[in-house]
């Protein structure tokens, strides 16, 4: 296990809801957060079959352009009656313009009147600029409600309903969401390899 070093670190996202949350989860580990997008990094084409390789892919991606530490999420709704779809998918079911109430509109439809379980993955991976890569992955465990409920988050929060919840993620805080979301899942066994908090 390779662990990171204080300093300059390259968020390979230029989803901006990924950014303020992991910003905010890196900043107290003396890690200066760059986004790729501010670094005017190109996204690589996510040609990888699952979460954990495509946030590799990304991650090593912004490393080598960066000449820095990288580290990308790869992260979407699986739906266990549509056999995990929209999974490694889930942006691109929003189409061109990331219009999410389209997709959400679209996992209803094909639904139907089918089970309504699903889980959200993360994968994060830390890659430096000489390949080396640390992979986690974490999941939360739900429903699928309609129609939408909240106007908070981001994706598909507003039809994600955690279990032992009563609130989508839509409706929750930021705060409420992020304290145990599958993003947080993923960054505390991410820790293991983080400067601790100075």
């Amino acid at each position: 296990m390779r662990l990171l070093e204080p300093g300059r670190l390259v968020l390979a996202t230029h989803n901006p809801g990924k950014v303020v949350e992991l910003a905010e989860l890196l900043g107290p580990h003396g890690l200066e957060v760059v986004s790729a997008g501010s670094l005017g990094l190109p996204e690589p084409d996510e040609t990888e079959t699952t979460f954990i390789g495509n946030a590799r892919l990304k991650a090593l991606a912004a490393a080598t352009a960066a000449g820095l530490p990288a580290i990308a999420d790869d992260s979407g709704l699986c739906v266990d009656a549509l056999g995990g779809a929209p999974g490694i998918y889930s942006a691109r079911w929003a189409g061109p313009g990331k219009d999410f109430a389209v997709s959400m509109a679209r996992v209803n439809a094909e639904l139907g009147d089918r089970p309504r379980t699903a889980h959200f993955i993360c994968a994060l991976c830390v890659a430096w600029p000489d390949g080396h890569s640390e992979v986690v992955e974490g999941r939360v465990d739900g429903t699928l409600v309609w129609p939408p409920r909240g106007g908070n988050g981001f994706g598909y929060d507003p039809m994600f309903l955690m279990d032992g919840k009563s609130q989508t993620y839509g409706e929750m805080t930021r705060a409420e969401k992020e304290a145990d979301n599958h993003r947080a899942r993923a960054f505390r066994k991410l820790l293991a390899l983080l400067p601790p908090v100075a």
